[in-house]
């Protein structure tokens, strides 16, 4: 930290630029008796422990991005994994948390009084840009007196070695060089190293062993009969206005018929097939869906769902009034619109049950094996007709989900988990009926049944074609604003990507549950938009690419500081949701695989 206080100290006291601080120049003394030489690094060692200090972007120079990079081996980390670095992340909050106690002032601003910014996750184990193991490489230099860097030869600094990497922002106080000095280069590294000292290996081995679990588990599902398992104990609902486990909830517990052991664990199965959940008005029916829809992460140990494992390609369907649908073939629901094909089917603002349809047959395209579904945010008329309407209503274009639900299965494999509240029509197509009353769960498939008998079955329309491959144009998919030659891309906290002319709306995707997720997405549209250079793009394509390159590279190499209004955390989405998210864009044609329009 040497050198990061020299630099500090040699700023002019109401700057605004930090621009020693970023650019960290220095004077190279080689070890091979060659002349010196001028070189630049920004990252800054305490020991061993690098401090590597970013511009976040040009609007926030007082609010650099710092990478701290702890040498695995500090921590007796030998083995790594997602849940890992996640436990890491948890831990040090903590210790972020307790360094902004004495800033906090709440009648002065942040940028006054300076502050400190760790990334808080929620209760799923995602893979984060916030924190990550890396191989890096070690200091090689030290400094002399006259501030000079002397280089230790390469046999001496020996190979690079697995590191922590955590990435917090830190705002600077203004004109208070003497606070932002103590800030960096006393307080943040005394609070490394009491994390260091004071970190749990078998907390962190818990994390471990926990994914491994919760790996074996989907492992075990993928081959099994089953799309969604439930541990007993769970804690499925949430406090109000967080994402923290209920205190005093109800634990869930399998109903008997269904419960099944899977990796010394017991609870319920769900199994593949047309699954219908049912009760009355706060019976939990909307909490063990939601359940089942985080089911596609893993969670982190006290969540309450830590246990609780469904398909991974699981896809939230509601009706979306408005969204924009461009070239899908709705027909199996929608015989017809006038002055439309349906098979080709486009729309600026699509209604509740053409949207619906079009969520279907997107996720349906997209490789979901699972759909949930809950009928309160379902078109009423895209899920239902009964034999009362049918009579009366004699031309009517839409083929409701019951008639299609099991011919998706048996012919595509793709499950339905329906929350059903106001209608029967849905028991007698149903493959198991559940009933929820005060949070707890009974099988009540036979009694389902039973009352249906007397019912006429639900008409079953003609087989149809689900899959549809569909082409990007990319003559519109763009990241910049007409007229300007400059990029736009603004992530707002409110659901909204504004990316060039577009305003993409993800508040209707389930699978993107988090804010640094829609960080995520923005950057990786913006990623695909600048990176076509053809006509037509195979977006799914161009993203397992990109995922592969982030793999090895991390998230920088989607992530760009020009863009002001954008944040820097992002942890990483679904490529289901991101191909989600660019069907929602309205300024794009898709074609289909063989021409189409």
């Amino acid at each position: 930290m040497k050198r990061l206080k020299q630099k500090i100290l040699s700023m002019e006291a109401n700057t605004k630029t930090y621009k020693e601080m970023y650019e960290g120049s220095m004077l190279v003394k080689p070890c091979n008796n060659m002349p010196p030489y001028e070189d630049y690094d920004s990252t800054y060692y305490w020991d061993d422990i690098g401090y590597k200090i970013e511009r976040t972007h040009k609007l926030a120079q007082d609010k650099p991005t710092i990478t701290i990079s702890i040498p695995a081996r500090h921590l007796g980390i030998t083995e790594t994994g997602v849940a890992g670095a996640d436990y890491c992340l948890r831990a040090f909050i903590p210790y972020i948390d307790e360094l902004n106690e004495p800033l906090y002032n709440r009648n002065r601003p942040d940028s006054e009084k300076g502050k400190y910014y760790c990334y808080h996750p929620g209760g799923e184990v995602l893979r984060r840009n916030s924190v990550y193991f890396k191989v890096c490489p070690k200091k090689d230099y030290t400094i002399g007196n006259g501030g000079a860097a002397h280089l230790i030869s390469p046999e001496e600094v020996g190979a690079p070695e697995l590191c922590l990497c955590l990435m917090i922002q830190v705002q600077l106080p203004e004109r208070n060089l003497r606070k932002t000095l103590r800030m960096l280069t006393q307080d943040l590294p005394d609070a490394v190293d009491r994390y260091i000292g004071e970190f749990k290996q078998h907390e962190y081995a818990d994390a471990l062993e926990l994914e491994k679990l919760q790996k074996d588990i989907r492992k075990w599902l993928r081959k099994s009969p089953y799309c969604a398992f439930l541990a007993n104990g769970s804690i499925l609902p949430r406090e109000g206005g967080n994402d923290l486990p209920m205190q005093n909830a109800v634990p869930f517990l399998s109903v008997p018929e269904d419960e099944i052991e899977v990796c010394g664990v017991k609870g319920m199965g769900i199994k593949r097939g047309v699954t219908v959940i049912t009760g009355g008005g706060y019976s939990g029916k909307s909490t063990l869906l939601e359940a089942i829809s985080a089911g596609i992460y893993n969670h982190a140990w006290g969540d309450g769902r830590e246990l609780c494992i469904t398909d991974a390609t699981a896809m939230g369907i509601v009706a979306e009034d408005g969204r924009s649908v461009k070239n899908v073939n709705i027909a199996p629901f929608i015989k017809w619109i006038p002055g439309q094909d349906t098979a080709h089917f486009s729309t600026e603002r699509a209604s509740g049950s053409t949207s619906q349809a079009a969520n279907i047959m997107e996720a349906v395209s997209m490789g979901s094996k699972l759909l949930l579904i809950d009928e309160d945010r379902s078109a009423t008329n895209f899920m239902i007709r009964d034999a009362r309407m049918r009579e009366l209503v004699k031309k009517e274009p839409i083929t409701p989900f019951t008639e299609r639900v099991r011919e998706l299965y048996e012919t595509e494999g793709v499950s339905t988990v329906l929350v059903i509240g106001g209608s029967g029509e849905y028991l007698s197509v149903a493959d198991r009926v559940y009933l929820m009353e005060d949070y707890l769960i009974h099988g009540v498939t036979e009694e389902a049944k039973r009352l249906g008998e007397s019912e006429e079955p639900s008409q079953r329309s003609e087989k149809t074609t689900w899959r549809q491959h569909r082409i990007l144009s990319t003559e519109g998919f763009t990241s910049f604003v007409e007229g300007t030659g400059t990029e736009r891309l603004q992530i707002t906290d409110m659901g909204i990507i504004y990316m060039g002319e577009e305003a993409i709306d993800l508040r209707m995707l389930s699978g993107l549950i988090t804010q640094a997720q829609r960080n995520a997405v923005g950057f990786l549209i913006r990623y695909l938009a600048i990176s076509a250079n053809e006509s037509k793009m195979d977006v799914t394509q161009k993203l397992e690419e990109v995922y592969r390159r982030m793999e090895t590279e991390g998230f920088d190499c989607i992530f760009s500081n020009f863009f002001t209004e954008c944040e820097r955390f992002m942890d990483l989405p679904r490529k289901g949701d991101v191909l989600a998210a660019v069907n929602r864009m309205r300024k794009v044609r898709f074609l289909c695989e063989e021409g189409g329009r």
